[in-house]
């Protein structure tokens, strides 16, 4: 397999290693990976004179996509609580959440993105979709995550938080700055691209919504919305808006086919069909409905061949895409034990699809000839062999993110033998735990948020 690239401008081959080509359908084949530049250019012997890089025994495989992802939380692991326990997922956001987002600064944005963006390409994830909001730091906000992730070498797909919550102000502020980010990443054609984030619909006014829409229109990007994670924003759009959340959205513009919807927990099946009707990709992310206690996406049961693009995120719970989806798919199948096994490395792939789209890469999560050089190597000592046939069983129950040792985004080696070729790891853990503590005691003198839904205050 081999793409039409002169053999001068070769520049790396990774050699001698097992090679998934694809994960739906699966392809594995043993080759040798020959890049050029930031592409894959064929698999086979590597010519004489190209750098090798040996991979005996290992397994190669495409990057990983984390579809949803709130980078900001990458500095709350172990934070300290002192308030009541929450008993409500409203009352996790504004006691936990919609304070720690109102203690961010620049500071605090740029170390969770490093440290946060580090132990993703660590997981061998090469692509994060994030979803930030710092309400007291919001212009320029998405130009330090973008530029943070950048130095790291992980390719991204922004957007910041649109919502009413803290006053028209920052929600305007909020539109401006998705605006703003989307007007720079068009012609800085790097690893970022931007989209127009919003909440989600019980925090949000029809004025607001409608200028979201706008910004999303005019950028010619999708809409990136937590979607009926809770029963509360359904309960929400009904009381205010006489319907239910899913025909809100609709009626608004945001479900196109460019729109990223997460979570989509709680929808009643014709909602599901709307969904579906619109070609819009959905976002499960079971660890952190697990955690929140919110309940099973529907999604999670999508069958082969629905013209629906199901993808899988961590929702802040780190980077690590291979455990994610493995927790994911015992999680679906749980529900329903029909969940095929190739379960999980669908929903990877349809992931890879959406930010292939987003960044004009419609080869992103595969390594035929021609696509984008992201990729993993994984020190995976196989106890059995491995084929096309038995790859996901492999994925599900022998893969873990211990197993990878390099990591290659648009053709550079970010990862070498399990070390950050890019930063120190050592200065970035120091300062990563600087921050943290900061930020702890930012987030510590900062009242639970009085935002309800209904868009009353308490």
């Amino acid at each position: 397999m081999q793409a039409d690239q002169p053999e001068g401008a070769l520049t790396l081959a990774l050699c001698g290693a097992t090679v998934v080509v694809a994960l739906d359908p699966p392809v594995v084949v043993s080759a040798d990976v020959v890049l050029s530049g930031d592409r894959v250019v064929s698999l086979g012997v590597a010519p004489p004179g190209v750098p090798r890089r040996d991979c005996s025994d290992t397994v190669v495989v495409p990057g990983n996509v984390c579809a949803h992802h709130h980078l900001y939380s990458a500095l709350s692991r172990g934070m300290p609580y002192r308030l009541a326990p929450p008993t409500s997922f409203v009352q996790i956001l504004q006691r936990v959440w919609w304070r720690l987002d109102r203690a961010l600064d620049d500071r605090a944005i740029r170390a969770a993105a490093l440290r946060g963006g580090l132990d993703a390409l660590r997981a061998g994830t090469t692509t994060i979709v994030d979803h930030h909001s710092s309400p007291n730091a919001i212009d320029g906000s998405l130009d330090i995550i973008a530029e943070t992730l950048a130095e790291l070498g992980v390719r991204s797909v922004l957007c910041y938080e649109v919502t009413d919550r803290d006053g028209p102000g920052r929600a305007a502020a909020g539109v401006a700055e998705n605006r703003r980010f989307l007007a720079r990443s068009s012609t800085a054609r790097g690893l970022a691209r931007g989209m127009v984030g919003a909440h989600a619909s019980f925090t949000m006014s029809d004025a607001t919504l409608a200028e979201v829409v706008e910004a999303a229109r005019g950028g010619g990007v999708g809409v990136h919305i937590h979607v009926a994670e809770d029963r509360a924003d359904q309960a929400d759009a009904h009381a205010r808006h006489g319907i239910g959340v899913v025909e809100r959205l609709d009626g608004a513009g945001v479900l196109t086919g460019d729109a990223l919807l997460a979570h989509c927990v709680h929808l009643a099946p014709a909602e599901v069909h709307a969904v579906v009707d619109t070609g819009a990709t959905v976002v499960c992310n079971a660890r952190s409905n697990m955690n929140n206690a919110v309940g099973h996406s529907p999604f999670n049961h999508v069958r082969p061949g629905a013209d629906i693009g199901v993808a899988l995120g961590t929702d802040g719970i780190g980077g690590d895409m291979v455990t994610e989806s493995q927790v994911a798919y015992l999680r679906a199948r749980a529900a329903d034990a029909a969940t095929g096994g190739g379960w999980p490395l669908e929903r990877l792939t349809d992931g890879a699809r959406f930010a292939g789209r987003v960044h004009g890469e419609p080869l992103l999560g595969t390594l035929r000839p021609g696509a984008p050089a992201d990729l993993v190597v994984l020190d995976y000592p196989t106890p059995t062999p491995l084929t096309a046939d038995n790859l996901a069983g492999h994925w599900t129950f022998g893969l873990s993110p211990a197993h990878v040792r390099d990591v290659v985004v648009a053709g550079e080696l970010v990862v070498a033998d399990r070390r950050s070729t890019r930063v120190d790891e050592i200065e970035v853990a120091a300062d990563g735990a600087r921050e943290a503590e900061r930020l702890w005691v930012r987030t510590d003198a900062i009242a639970p948020h009085d935002f309800e839904p209904g868009g009353s205050r308490r």
